[in-house]
């Protein structure tokens, strides 16, 4: 059983079981957390869309640990002027690892 369910804006295909990393979450790490906006729920060849979430299914997770992603670096550059700037960032993110799905 799979499900599509979004957070921080994006969406994510995730099975029981899986390790993924989302954008950061406000909760503490070994705490349970529950996301409501499943937008699909499939088994096999029974699929279930949601209009535009699918109702009374709920995707359970457990935080494994906050932490920070790799350095992206940002170049501005502009030819002839003399002028270039870099800077960089690093997006917080939340690992979670997948404990049921509840359809």
């Amino acid at each position: 059983m799979y499900a599509v369910i979004t957070t921080g804006g994006k969406q994510y295909r995730v099975a029981q079981g899986d390790v993924i990393q989302v954008e950061k979450l406000d909760a503490e790490e070994g705490s349970g957390i529950d996301f409501d906006n499943v937008l699909m729920v499939g088994s096999g060849d029974d699929v279930r869309i949601g209009a535009p979430f699918v109702e009374g299914c709920k995707v359970s997770a457990t935080v494994k640990s906050q932490m920070r992603g790799e350095k992206l670096e940002i170049m501005k550059f502009r030819r002839r002027k003399h002028h270039q700037k870099r800077t960089g960032h690093r997006q917080y993110l939340t690992k979670i690892e997948i404990t049921a799905i509840n359809a």
